[in-house]
This record gives structure tokens, sequence and C-alpha cells, in this order.
């Protein structure tokens, strides 16, 4: 493999990462604040499918970006009224909202399917995509990498740097005593919830205007699942979230890269390398090897590893509170 053709896959592999970088720092945000939100696989299909429309019949991709934006925010909206609310079931809530989009964006978008369309260019960083290697890979991508990156950032920072993020990881870790220092959990949950709703409209937008362009059928089926699974690879940190998504970017590309030089395989089978990875990865982060694996180590180093490796959810994920 040559210089050029590695830098190549590098700079896809970066590219193919941005979305689900944006889709795990909004269901991040969500699950900090102690809500469950599965509804992303079909929130995502129909973000994309109403991105990629809005901006086809307007010529706008801003205003098909909102629409995405919109759409993800009104799913979420939903699961938050459904479950902070009214009481019911977070999970149930969320599954039949991604079976709903699922369906509704096939038979909203079934005029739409295959059609070229607008999509965002690349933006060259001038001097910087100069630079050796790095430059191809980090400071000549279209806008949507650059946004991933610096909202992982900036949510990072949020969230463990000020006051106001205190009082978000105090929603989904402990809100009796979040509520106690006078913090409205109820409105915190609503407004994350919806937050990272709009994120995830983002995301699935991100696909249809910029990373498979146009709409068809099932377009981002299965990667609003991965971004649920990358949430608890990252354990509930947009910076460690946003490696996770590097890695699954990686082994889409490479995927890609083994089906035009190994013949004789199904393409079926390099397509189940990412998903393949990921149930391996959660295993392995979700099991008790871990502490095991840490028992082996000296005394100095079993702190940094269980850090680096282990993962703990928000205690009070998924579970009710009544403010009132």
């Amino acid at each position: 493999m040559n210089d050029t053709l590695l830098v190549r896959i590098l700079a896809s592999i970066a590219l193919q990462a941005a979305p689900l970088m944006i889709a795990v720092t909004g269901e991040t945000l969500t699950e900090r604040a102690g809500v469950v939100n599965l509804s992303l696989d079909g929130k995502m299909l129909m973000a994309a499918m109403t991105g990629f429309v809005v901006a086809y019949t307007t010529g706008s991709l801003i205003l098909g970006f909102l629409a995405a934006a919109l759409v993800g925010a009104l799913f979420a909206l939903i699961v938050a009224f459904g479950s902070i609310t009214l009481k019911h079931n977070q999970v149930a809530i969320g599954f039949v909202l991604t079976l709903l989009g699922a369906d509704l964006s096939a038979f909203l978008g079934q005029n739409f399917t295959r059609l070229p369309g607008p999509s965002v260019g690349k933006f060259a960083v001038p001097y910087l995509k100069d630079l050796p290697v790095l430059g191809p890979i980090f400071f000549n991508q279209n806008a949507i990498f650059y946004f991933a990156i610096l909202l992982v950032a900036a949510a990072w920072w949020w969230l463990f740097r000020t006051q106001p993020g205190l009082h978000l990881r105090g929603a989904g870790e402990r809100p009796e005593a979040a509520f106690a220092r006078g913090a409205s959990v109820t409105r915190l949950r609503y407004l994350y919830t919806v937050l990272g709703g709009a994120l995830v409209g983002v995301a699935g937008a991100s696909y249809s205007l910029g990373i498979k362009i146009g709409w068809s059928e099932g377009h981002t089926a299965g990667l609003g699942w991965i971004a649920l699974a990358i949430v608890i690879f990252g354990g509930w940190s947009p910076a460690r979230g946003a490696l996770g998504a590097v890695v699954f970017g990686a082994t889409k590309s490479l995927a890609t890269v083994f089906q035009q030089n190994v013949q004789g395989v199904s393409v079926v089978a390099f397509n189940t390398l990412p998903w393949l990875l990921m149930i391996g990865v959660l295993l392995l982060v979700s099991s008790d090897w871990v502490a095991r694996v840490a028992n082996l180590l000296p005394p100095r180093l079993r702190g940094g590893f269980l850090r680096l490796v282990q993962v703990t959810p928000p205690r009070a994920l998924g579970v009710e509170f009544g403010q009132e």
C-alpha cells in the first residue's frame, strides 16, 4: 500500500466518523441527563430523508440541516414527554419511534429516491492543507468534519468544566441531590433530550448531504444502533465516544479496501466487520474481565487501566424522578 493510498484511507476514516461523532455526542448529552433515547435509528433515517428533500426542493443546505435538526428534536420531544411527563417506559417509546421513523422515511421519501442533489463541499484550510500527511487528512475536509470536531470539544468542556455541565451530570447521576441544590431536573432532562435529538438529526442529514449523498430507503439503517453502542463504549464521554466513532469509521473504510483487493470473499462478509467489532468491544467493556485483568497489574497501573477501559453508566439513567 503506497503512502498516497494510505492518506486517502485515513482521510476517508475521518470523514466517515464525523456524522457518528455528532450523533454520539447528542445521545451522550441525553443519557448524561438520565434519559434513554432508543429512537436514534429511525430518527436518523427521518432526518436524512428530510434534510435531503428540503435541500433538494429549496436548493439550500442550511435549510436542509435545520429541517433535519427539527425532525430530530421532535422525535426526542416525544420521548421526553412520554417518559418524563407521562411516566411511560423510555425504552418502549424509543423503540416504537425507531420503527415509525424507518417506515415513515421510506414512504415520504419514495419520490426522491436516488435523485442527484446538493451536497456539502470540501473546505481546505489555507496553508494547513499543504502539510504533509496531516493536511489532506484533517484540513481538506468538508464542513461536517470540522463541525464534529468542534462539537466534541465543546461538549466535553461543557460537561466537565462548567457549572451547567455539573448540573447536567447531576440530573443523570443523583437527581435528588441536584434538585436539592436548586437544579430543575425535569427542565434539564427535557432540554438535553431535545438538544441531543437535534444533534442526531444533524448527523442523519450529514449522511445524505455529505457522506452518502442522496436518499434511498434504509439510507442510514443500523447507524443509530451503532451510535448507541459507541455511547456505551465511550463511557458516556464525548471525547471517548469520538474515538469509538473513529474505530467504526476505520472498519468501514478497511472493509471497502478489502472488497476491492480481496477476491472470492462475499461483500456481505466484509460489511459485517464493523458490527462484529462493536459487539466484541461492548462485550469486553461490559464484562468483569476488566476487573480481573486490573488485579493482575501492579497497583500503580491499576487505577489508570480501570479509568481507561472500564465504563459505568450514569446511576440514574432511565430512572424516573418525581420533581414535585
